[in-house]
Parts: C-alpha cells; sequence; structure tokens
C-alpha cells in the first residue's frame, strides 16, 4: 500500500489535523495551500503519492477544476473534501474523476479509513494487472496472459517502461528519451508505429482487451480497468 498522501487544503487548521490523523495510521503526508502548487507537485513527482485530498474550495481554482488537470495525465485516487453537501456537487466530482466525497464537517478518523480503504482498492486494482502482464526485465521478457511475447527492442522498452508505471501518462517525447539511445527525426511516427505494433500483438492473444490508452494531444498510459 503507497503510503503517501497529497493534501490540497488552503485551511491550515484541516491541514494540520489531516496530518497528525494519517500519520497515526503510519501515513506521511505533503500538503499544498494552493490547487496549482498541489498539481505541480504530482508532475514533479508521479509515483510519490498514493492517493490526493482535494479541498473544492480553493483560493486559486476550484477542487473541480484541479481534479480535471490531474487526471490528464494521472489515476491516482482523488477524495474531494468540501462544505457543499448538495447530490449535484457530489455527481459533478465523481464524473469528472473523483473517487470518494467527504463533506465537512468530518471526523478525521472516518476520513482517514475512507483513505485505507481506498487504498486497499487501488491495491486490487494493481494485483489484476500484474496478473495480466509478466515483465522479467533481467531476461528481457514480457508474457501477456501467460504467453510469452515476441518483441523488438523498442518494443520491449516502451511496453515495460508503461507497466513499470501503471496509469502514468507517458508523452511520447518522454518513451523517446528512456527507451530511444539516439534521438529520432519524427518523434510522433516513430512511437504511433511502435505502439500500433504492440496493439496488434496484444490483440493477437485477447481481443477484447486493450491495455495501452491514449490520451488526445498528450500521450498513451497503460490501464485494465476498461
Amino acid at each position: 500500500m503507497h503510503n503517501h498522501i497529497l493534501i490540497i487544503d488552503d485551511e491550515a487548521s484541516i491541514a494540520d489535523n489531516l496530518v497528525y490523523a494519517l500519520s497515526v495510521e503510519g501515513f506521511t503526508s505533503d500538503w499544498a495551500r494552493l490547487g496549482l502548487d498541489g498539481v505541480n507537485m504530482l508532475l514533479n513527482s508521479p509515483d510519490k503519492y498514493g492517493l490526493v485530498i482535494l479541498d473544492v474550495g480553493l483560493p486559486d481554482k476550484s477542487g473541480f477544476e484541479i481534479c480535471k488537470q490531474i487526471r490528464a495525465f494521472s489515476r491516482v485516487p482523488i477524495i474531494f473534501l468540501t462544505a457543499r453537501g448538495e447530490e449535484i456537487d457530489r455527481v459533478i466530482g465523481l464524473e469528472i474523476g473523483g473517487d470518494d466525497y467527504v463533506v465537512k464537517p468530518f471526523s478525521p478518523r472516518e476520513l482517514v479509513a475512507r483513505v485505507k480503504l481506498r487504498l486497499r482498492k487501488n491495491v486490487a486494482v494493481e494485483s489484476s494487472q500484474a496478473s495480466v502482464f509478466c515483465l522479467n526485465e533481467d531476461k528481457h521478457t514480457i508474457h501477456f496472459k501467460g504467453i510469452l511475447l515476441s518483441l523488438t527492442t523498442y518494443e520491449f522498452g516502451i511496453l515495460a517502461l508503461l507497466i513499470q508505471h501503471k496509469e502514468r501518462v507517458f508523452t511520447r517525447e518522454q518513451l523517446m528519451e528512456r527507451v530511444w539511445r539516439e534521438h529520432q527525426d519524427s518523434v510522433d511516427r516513430v512511437i504511433d508505429t511502435h505502439i500500433k505494433t504492440i496493439r496488434a500483438k496484444l490483440k493477437a492473444i485477447d481481443k477484447q482487451l486493450s491495455p495501452i490508452v491514449t490520451h488526445r494531444g498528450l500521450g498513451y498510459s497503460l490501464s485494465i480497468r476498461g
């Protein structure tokens, strides 16, 4: 279970109470007063946080807008924290990518319990993903649903990177920088061609499952959710 939590809330008293309540249960946490600061913290350390507690009423941008920005590059679980209790707000929060919704005033212990439950669900998802893909870096092999994939060096590099960072969106430039030894002239064409061939090899094994997700205008990620 990923025990580092990001709190995005402009009220210091609430943040302090959450930091303490989380620490009692063995969690560590960082605090951002502004929504955009929280987004930047996630961008700079995409694999650091296991969950985000996000206040809706932030001074720079609404929590809903911040959630949309986060969802453009990350599937980290998000629990909304707000003084609003109207059903329409809860529906909006969940529809745009939130995972849970807690209304102020709230019990810190109850919120921590929700954090633990959400992280357990996330671990279950990761476990199901691990059973679909089996990566062996030493042998330079990847099995998909128990079948060994025949991959080129670059196909292996791309797929291995996506498997190691499930749900994280990589731009084409980031894939190029991490996998290729030398930069190519046409980044988009090179990456898209390799993604196409990887998808074809996966579909040859399972036509129903499409684990590589295209994020229009951004790049690619790996997910077994949909």
